[in-house]
């Protein structure tokens, strides 16, 4: 199988997202990394933040990994702040680190995603998707768990659709 990373952008490292995260880690055998872990702050145009986290984080993902998997709560029917931040700070890759950027070219990209809502609400995948476009990604999948008591409801199908999708390098995303 491919190398790839999952990125747990939450505000709870043991909770739901973690658990999938880490469920879909063991099948697949990618590393996972916990954004509440790192220091990473807000994009800024002056670039104070150039000495955080996000630089050493995002060229080890370019340099490491063919497959991204961002792991996220939905809250307020939207990605997690912390993934929020991540994704703002890509910014850096287009404006003082190109040619970091220009590796996300080519790479792959999926979403898993928890909630407590029993169906996830429209337009919630269109920042992952867009931005998979702009860089060049392929998206791959997406997949929404549920959540009750505390705990990820798997539907194993869904699941195998997911897996074989970052397995076979091929989008099953119809949107």
């Amino acid at each position: 199988m491919k190398k790839g990373i999952i990125i747990v952008g939450s505000s709870n490292s043991s909770g739901t997202t973690q658990k999938i995260a880490s469920f879909i880690g063991a099948r697949t055998n990618f590393q996972i990394i916990d954004l509440k872990t790192k220091t990473i702050g807000e994009f800024d145009y002056e670039f104070k933040n150039r000495n955080d986290d996000f630089l050493p984080l995002i060229r080890q993902i370019v340099e490491g990994y063919q497959t991204i998997v961002f792991a996220t709560p939905v809250y307020w029917y939207a990605m997690s702040g912390t993934m929020k931040i991540f994704f703002d700070r890509l910014s850096d890759c287009l404006k003082t680190e190109k040619e970091t950027g220009r590796k996300l070219r080519g790479m792959e990209m999926a979403v898993v995603c928890c909630g407590c809502d029993q169906k996830l609400k429209d337009g919630f995948y269109m920042p992952f998707i867009e931005t998979a476009k702009y860089l060049g990604m392929t998206y791959l999948a997406d997949m929404y768990c549920v959540e009750e008591n505390g705990l990820p409801l798997i539907n194993e199908a869904e699941v195998n659709v997911f897996l074989k999708a970052i397995e076979d390098g091929y989008s099953v995303v119809s949107r």
